[in-house]
């Protein structure tokens, strides 16, 4: 494993451990799996791990993990305040006390104030007064270090990086999002001022190892031996303003391949092969993407039961891999085919999803558009008949 340094000199693992896709039993998560991934991934050398007050069950499973094998002490866990729920320094307190509980421990070693958007959410934690807080719990241990997660624009993510002497932060960055979100010039102002900079989203939520049948052919061609995800990793360790790379693994294989790549990977490795490969396969994604969603969750859960995720997922996947009945017919079956379906015709354009979403996507409008496309009248009958058969 390849390690780099934090502000203070301690070194972190590369390769971080996002905890937010545990593979799940029906509603709870599958602990032995689990279990049997992250003491493989702390046995290689990962040391950190990201999970989240509001990721169901990751915070009590990753504490599980860690005190039933004895090994707090050989990782970082980087937790996060769901800023945007919070009304007073109560309810902070009240929530933090739940993290430590929920993880089995004392401190945290990277806490984050939950994705930030706007500005105006740090200056209404300072009203409450968050600052001292802060201090306070840096004092007494509880909290090694502090930062944020960010989802919005460069200038706004400037903002915020420029308004509290922040110890790190975490943003969503890869080679489809460079000139988005916080982008490369906000991953270089962090760097420029001493503050590491996670990655989240490495790999859009799939979408860069799920790539076009031309984007594939390309990478084949290249004579890299890459695969998608390799292409997406080393992409990001070649820069060297980055210090962690969060990947949601969730098989042992991932955690295989994702540990074999970090062990090698270095900044400077990339050669103009690769770069010019990297351009390729990104126009051929954006040929065919039909909307931005990254899988991450944060609109759900939907109050009319849309499965907007699902339905964005199958929406990209038709137009991606030009497979429009295969996946039209996988959407109905998995999304159409629940008890409860969760079909975007359900929607009632309350809004509630779009204030959530990182990804600023007008959310109704798509909706509307995904439904049309992976629902024609044809596959709403059908579907109707097949339901009623089975159930």
């Amino acid at each position: 494993m390849k390690y780099r340094k934090d502000r203070y000199g301690n070194e972190l693992s590369q390769l971080g451990y996002g905890c937010m896709r545990f593979t799940r039993k029906g509603p709870q998560i599958d602990y032995a799996k689990a279990e049997q991934e992250i003491m493989y991934a702390i046995n290689q050398g990962v040391n950190y791990f990201d999970t989240a007050y509001l990721y169901p069950g990751s915070e009590e499973c990753l504490g599980r993990i860690l005190a039933e094998n004895g090994c707090r002490e050989k990782i970082n866990i980087a937790t996060k305040l769901p800023q945007y729920m919070m009304k007073s320094m109560k309810a902070i307190e009240k929530t933090f006390a739940e993290e430590l509980s929920r993880l089995r421990t004392d401190y945290v070693d990277y806490y984050l104030m939950h994705m930030f958007t706007d500005i105006l959410e740090w200056e209404r934690l300072k009203s409450y007064g968050i600052e001292k807080w802060i201090d306070d719990r840096k004092k007494d241990g509880s909290i090694r270090q502090i930062g944020f997660s960010f989802h919005g624009d460069t200038e706004m993510f400037l903002k915020i990086l420029n308004a509290y002497d922040w110890d790190f932060c975490q943003v969503q960055y890869n080679y489809l999002d460079e000139t988005s979100q916080a982008g490369r010039r906000g991953v270089e102002a962090a760097a420029e001022k001493g503050i590491p900079v996670i990655i989240m989203e490495p790999l859009r939520g799939g979408k860069l190892v799920n790539l076009p049948t031309k984007a594939r052919q390309e990478l084949k061609d290249s004579g890299t031996g890459y695969s998608a995800a390799e292409l997406g990793l080393r992409w990001l360790w070649n820069q060297k303003e980055i210090t962690v790379i969060l990947s949601g693994m969730n098989s042992m294989d991932m955690v295989a391949e994702n540990i074999g790549i970090a062990s090698d990977a270095e900044p400077g490795d990339f050669t103009s092969r690769e770069h010019s490969l990297v351009e390729r396969v990104r126009s051929i994604i954006k040929e065919k993407e039909k909307v931005g969603c990254t899988g991450c969750r944060y609109c759900m859960p939907c109050p009319h039961g849309v499965d907007i995720p699902g339905t964005f997922h199958y929406y990209n996947l038709m137009y991606i891999e030009g497979k429009k009945l295969g996946t039209r017919t996988e959407y109905a079956r998995n999304i159409g085919l629940q008890k409860d379906p969760g079909f975007a015709s359900k929607c009632i354009e309350c809004g509630k999803c779009e204030l959530h979403c990182p990804q600023h996507i007008q959310i109704r409008e798509m909706l509307k558009k995904a439904d049309k496309d992976l629902r024609p009248l044809p596959l709403r009958i059908g579907t109707s008949i097949v339901k009623k058969i089975i159930t």
